[in-house]
């Protein structure tokens, strides 16, 4: 296949063509590797390379799953690859080769994918950047000196340069939405427990959710469809849902009450570009007969961000103390990046007190907002305050950690809170900035509600196309 008809089609379109027996599995294998070799040179999206494993899966009998033949790329942080190695994007906490299959992987090949490699994470997916010692930086297909995004940043490159239709991810305070907003997809964060957690020790926290990051609505619904089933052990399970959330894509979501704000935890004004963007983004709905309400969450973020801090280095340093009883040695001088062995260092120094003070506080905050959403269907912010910044700007091996705090507050924001509450949050690619970066609007839903979203994002995607977009870094 050329590669304009590899990446004219989504996950859903590949499929399709393989049940036809227009196409075969290991032709998709072969041009996603030519894909990959062709584009990786310059973003470093792709970071260990499974042809051998591709190429045997191919030419064997493969699930009827509804991505049946289509390749996949795995993020290189949590999810457990039989024989592949994981570097959690550190010199310290590295696996050689993993024993088996997370469950989420399973329910991966289970829906047919056939999985191609890991992609490029940030130490521990810590920062809003793809960039580590280990791993180097991950550069954006619309322009490889600007940011990916993170922490899922490689496989959001990957997918919006067509080396795969569609690629996994984990969001713990923004890491699917960010790299959606920034590379130019759509990034669902599902509801917590939607999905199977990958490792105990680093979710057990309750804030990481894991699904995909894809170039239609369609692919994320029909991938959540697949995996998004209880599993009995897990510590957080989300109620079941009506139906397919396929049969939601294509459904009018009504008419909506939406609030909508450009607030920011930081005070700091978003773009002047951004926001304008925003106000697009109400119009278009307006238009599209929904009631939008302008009203922000109500909560203090200084106060929620104490607490977030507090609760998240406990968290950090304990999954940290996991590794060192796993290889039996402390981290040596140089092994963690300097913002792993701040958060280690800061969560030993947290008492039980504190964290649990901090986890006490978060879920009064998550009843402030969700009692907020009592008065609206869905909430629109944007998904971050500018467009993709370049990688040596936003950088935390070059620029002083205070300064990178600082920078890294200016861009984000709006996402965590949700990964708090556990609602499902979608970042949507609708508009592009004068510079031809993508822009994302963020929209959350009530708890365990991903199917109203989902609607509206059909709807959107009808309205607002961003299909045939593409970015200099593909062909």
């Amino acid at each position: 296949m050329g590669f304009a008809e590899y990446a004219d089609y989504d996950g859903l379109g590949l499929a399709g063509l393989v049940r036809k027996g227009e196409v075969q599995p290991a032709e998709l294998v072969e041009a996603a590797i030519e894909r990959i070799e062709r584009h990786n040179g310059v973003l470093n999206a792709v970071v260990f390379k499974g042809y051998d494993d591709a190429r045997k899966t191919a030419a064997g009998a493969l699930p009827d799953g509804p991505f049946k033949g289509v390749p996949f790329l795995v993020k290189d942080l949590a999810a457990h690859v039989k024989g592949w190695p994981r570097t959690s994007g550190s010199h310290f906490a590295q696996v050689a080769a993993d024993a088996d299959d997370s469950e989420l992987i399973r329910r991966y090949r289970a829906a047919g994918v056939i999985l191609m490699g890991k992609t490029n994470t940030p130490e521990f997916g810590i920062p809003g950047v793809t960039q580590s010692d280990r791993l180097g930086p991950c550069g954006n297909p619309w322009n490889p000196a600007h940011i990916a995004g993170g922490s899922s940043g490689g496989s959001a490159s990957a997918t919006a340069a067509g080396m795969v239709p569609l690629a996994h991810g984990g969001d713990g305070l923004g890491s699917i939405r960010i790299p959606a907003a920034n590379c130019g997809l759509v990034g669902m964060k599902t509801t917590r427990g939607r999905t199977p957690i990958t490792d105990l020790a680093e979710e057990a926290y309750g804030l990481v959710v894991e699904h995909v990051l894809t170039r239609t609505v369609r692919d994320s619904a029909a991938m959540l469809d697949a995996t998004g089933y209880p599993r009995p052990d897990d510590p957080f399970q989300a109620p079941h849902k009506d139906g397919p959330y396929l049969d939601e894509v294509s459904k009018s979501p009504g008419r909506l009450r939406i609030g909508w704000s450009a607030e920011t935890p930081s005070g700091r004004p978003m773009s002047d570009e951004t926001v304008a963007r925003l106000h697009d983004t109400v119009a278009l709905l307006k238009g599209l007969g929904h009631e939008l309400v302008e009203q922000g969450l109500g909560i203090d973020y200084r106060a929620f961000y104490r607490a977030q801090g507090l609760a998240s280095a406990a968290n950090f340093s304990a999954s940290v103390k996991r590794w060192v009883e796993q290889l039996g040695r402390e981290p040596r001088e140089g092994e963690l990046g300097a913002l792993a062995q701040r958060g280690y260092d800061a969560g030993q120094r947290v008492t039980g007190q504190q964290a649990f003070w901090g986890f006490q506080q978060l879920r009064l905050f998550t009843q402030q907002i969700l009692q907020r959403f009592e008065g609206f269907d869905v909430y629109l912010t944007p998904t971050m305050s500018n467009a993709p910044p370049r990688i040596d700007w936003l950088d935390p091996l070059s620029v002083e950690l205070k300064e990178f705090d600082r920078r890294q507050a200016s861009t984000y924001g709006t996402t965590p809170p949700f990964n708090i509450t556990g609602q499902p949050s979608v970042s949507l690619p609708l508009w592009m900035s004068a510079d031809n970066l993508p822009i994302g609007m963020m929209f959350t839903g009530r708890f365990a509600d991903e199917a109203t979203l989902f609607r509206l994002s059909g709807q959107l995607e009808k309205e607002q196309p961003w299909k045939d977009r593409r970015p200099p870094v593909w062909n």
